[in-house]
This record gives C-alpha cells, structure tokens and sequence, in this order.
C-alpha cells in the first residue's frame, strides 16, 4: 500500500475543503447578516476549525511517514514559509470566530436581529487579509515540491 500517496491524496482533500469552507464563509459574511444566515455562518465556522484541525494532523502524519526522509520538510525554507502562512491565516482566524460567537450570543436566534454593518466590516477586513495568506501556501509548496528551498 502507498501510505504516501494515500496521506497526500488526504492532505489535499482536506486542503480543498477548506479552502472551500473559507470561501463559503467569505460569502457569508457580508452586510446584512441575520437569522438563519448567521446561524448557517457560525456552523460553517465550526467546521472550518475542525477542517483545519485536519489539515493540521494529516500534514503532520505525512510529514513523519509519508515516505520522504521528514529533514527535507524540517530543512526547507519553503516548507516553513508555508507553515508560517497556514499559522497567520490561524490566527486571523480569531478576531472572525470570536465576533461570529457573539453576534450567535447577541441574536439569541432571533431572525430580526441583525448585525451591525461596522462590525461585519470589521471581520471582513480579517477575512481578505487570510484570502490574501492564503495565495501565498500553494506557492510555496509549489516551490518546496520542485526542491526550492532546501
């Protein structure tokens, strides 16, 4: 069995979920925001979360028995812009969820409530900051794949 065809067949699987998780939430979050859209939007946050948890733990299986020596991952300056990227769009990832969380708290489920445009403004900025990150990970393992960077 190839283990290391299996794990990168699983890695960009969850890669591509993701990527369109985000999207979807990117869609989502926009002006107008209530009811069962918010609610809809707080599920998919959700599951982008666990999605990136994925991710997270498929690359770390394939790193340590994908089939390639793992010190040409640990040594690759590709590999660790990549993993830098990933790491940022985490982290712009916080000021979304949590903002996510308490307009969920602050509707109560009520489908007249609606959230206030400045802050979908606000989240939205954090959203195409990640778009922006996000451009940068198939760069680099582009060039990690095609040995740059060791």
């Amino acid at each position: 069995m190839d283990w290391n065809l299996i794990l990168a067949c699983a890695h960009h699987l969850a890669v591509f979920t993701l990527v369109a998780v985000f999207a979807a939430e990117f869609a989502l979050l926009r002006p107008g925001l209530s009811g069962e859209r918010l609610g809809q939007l707080a599920k998919l946050d959700a599951v982008y979360g666990v999605i990136a948890v994925v991710v997270i733990a498929v690359g770390v299986v394939r790193v340590w028995f994908g089939g390639i020596d793992p010190m040409y991952y640990l040594t690759n300056h590709a590999f660790w812009g990549k993993m830098a990227a990933f790491l940022i769009m985490g982290l712009l990832t916080i000021q979304p969820t949590i903002a996510i969380r308490r307009w969920v708290k602050a509707g109560g489920g009520a489908a007249d409530y609606v959230v206030p445009a400045n802050e979908i403004g606000t989240s939205r900025r954090f959203i195409h900051m990640q778009a922006g990150v996000l451009l940068l990970i198939p760069l680099f393992a582009a060039a990690m794949a095609r040995g740059y960077g060791s």
